[in-house]
């Protein structure tokens, strides 16, 4: 990748960034941590490796996005509504009565969900499904999984990475945000991990451990997992809740959180820096 692709990819990230802020700036309240932790990882999915039509959303061969950890649904709608899959306008009907963009993604509502998600665990198996379909099919396309560090507390994660392990099912690249929080306190508190890339591996997965918030690292990996093909392929992202939001990084309340008059502040002050970047650099390339 040269430096004026990984740029434009720096671009999409911000503005990920900024529509997440701004839509739960509008709403009061929302997903914001778990949403802005993976801001680059989407970027990078979609602005470089999926095979996808966001005027054909249904189109039968195309990679797949499962977003286990189905509370982050605001960085996900975010990045759609940059791909063109919908109107801008409507990443501020969030939450809603009869709203298309429910707190967590339903893909009988929104364009270009690929899986209804949210009750933490049961996305690995959708994921694991779609995969073992791909294969069968001998299809070439991927399922790209992301799960939550604090949802690997759900046994039916375990379940599943075992049988994508057993079946060396590299169909489906898994992607862990290892943000160290969930919703009630840091993931050691609360229910330790341990050491999850040593925990992978022990299930049989080819893992990398990388920073999350760094495109460069994330194309490397991907690209480095994909070459693999005798083992399941995990990928464990060294994030911080909140990034890129300095008020509530360090915030145990980060996970979602209302806001205020001061939040308010800090949100617009935000904004204005990812903008200005986007705009010294050029605008954000319409994709």
């Amino acid at each position: 990748m040269n430096q004026k692709e990984l740029i434009e990819l720096k671009k999409l990230t911000a503005q990920i960034r900024i529509d997440v802020i701004k839509m739960l700036k509008w709403r009061r309240y929302g997903h914001l941590g778990g949403s802005l932790s993976i801001a680059e990882l989407l970027s990078v999915l979609y602005g470089k490796y999926m095979d996808i039509d966001p005027k054909n959303p249904h189109k039968e061969d195309r990679d797949y996005l499962v977003l286990s950890k189905g509370h982050a649904g605001p960085a996900l709608y975010a990045t759609l509504a940059n791909m063109g899959y919908f109107d801008k306008e409507m990443l501020y009907t969030l939450n809603e009565i009869r709203t298309n963009l429910p707190s967590h993604p339903d893909r009988l509502r929104t364009p270009g969900i690929d899986a209804t998600t949210g009750s933490l665990g049961q996305g690995t198996s959708v994921a694991t499904g779609l995969a073992y379909g791909l294969r069968m099919e001998k299809s070439d396309k991927n399922v790209y999984l992301i799960v939550g560090d604090g949802e690997l507390n759900e046994g039916q994660v375990w379940e599943a990475f075992q049988f994508i392990a057993h079946h060396k099912l590299n169909e489906v690249v898994v992607f862990i945000d290892n943000n160290k929080m969930q919703l009630d306190g840091t993931t050691e508190d609360i229910l330790n991990p341990f050491d999850i890339k040593a925990k992978m591996e022990a299930f049989g997965f080819y893992t990398q451990e990388v920073d999350g918030h760094s495109e460069e690292a994330l194309i490397e990996a991907i690209d480095k997992a994909k070459s693999v093909k005798d083992k399941a392929v995990a990928i464990v992202l060294d994030t911080v809740k909140a990034k890129g939001f300095p008020y509530f990084e360090e915030n145990i309340g980060n996970h979602s959180p209302k806001f205020d008059d001061k939040v308010d502040a800090e949100a617009d002050k935000i904004v204005k820096e990812l903008e200005d970047f986007i705009k010294e650099n050029g605008g954000l390339k319409h994709v």
